[in-house]
């Protein structure tokens, strides 16, 4: 199975308007499963900004875990996920905005760690091709690059939905037509992240962000 910018571009219809979407915390609810994931091994998860370093705590002294050690921690979760809840009203959102729009997952794992999202989509019945933007070796390919190149293809309007105001604004950049869709997994998350900074929605539910698109086309 392949996990490639090139392999996506074959479901992109000419003409048809186009829907990208990150899924760690956006589709998939990584936080909330990464709280029970640490739970099983005596850890828990303190949030105080949208960072998981020096988050990650002893369940029995609270203790911060060291930052090697949540890097390890955090590659082997990403590693063995698939299964996740969708984040609400996700699935029910994409499947609408499907009828009239080509949809596109483009996440930030490796082409290993895309294979457990492929079994976590099909258990929650999403069926959308998978750009695995981590290609490994400590190269993170820019969100931006791959947006434009599917936004170009498309022709039509397109939508970038993200967490991460960073991966908004590489978009931004590369592709300055394309609607920029700031969506979080959870209203705690989405308060501890706040709005400083650009996206033409800051939606607090998939259905805010299903009616900005649908209002756009």
């Amino acid at each position: 199975m392949s996990f490639t910018l090139a392999t996506a571009l074959t479901s992109v219809v000419p003409g048809r308007p186009l829907v990208v979407t990150d899924a760690d915390g956006v589709l998939l609810a990584f936080t909330g499963g990464l709280e029970r994931w640490l739970a099983e091994r005596g850890l828990c998860l303190e949030l105080t900004s949208y960072r998981l370093e020096g988050a990650i705590k002893r369940q029995d002294d609270k203790s911060t875990v060291l930052h090697v050690e949540t890097l390890a921690l955090i590659d082997e979760y990403r590693s063995e996920l698939d299964y996740l809840e969708a984040v609400e009203g996700a699935v029910e959102a994409l499947t609408e905005l499907a009828e009239v729009a080509s949809i596109v997952v483009l996440s930030n794992v490796n082409p290993s760690q895309a294979l457990a999202r492929m079994r976590n989509f099909a258990a929650l019945g999403i069926a959308y091709p998978l750009i695995a933007n981590d290609l490994g070796s400590g190269y993170l390919a820019d969100k931006g690059h791959a947006v434009k190149t599917l936004a170009a293809k498309a022709n039509a309007p397109a939508f970038f939905i993200d967490d991460i105001p960073s991966n908004l604004a590489d978009v931004a950049a590369a592709a300055p037509q394309v609607k920029l869709v700031h969506v979080v997994e959870s209203e705690p998350l989405r308060l501890l992240l706040g709005q400083d900074f650009h996206a033409h929605i800051h939606a607090k539910t998939w259905f805010e962000a299903k009616d900005f698109i649908l209002g756009n086309l």
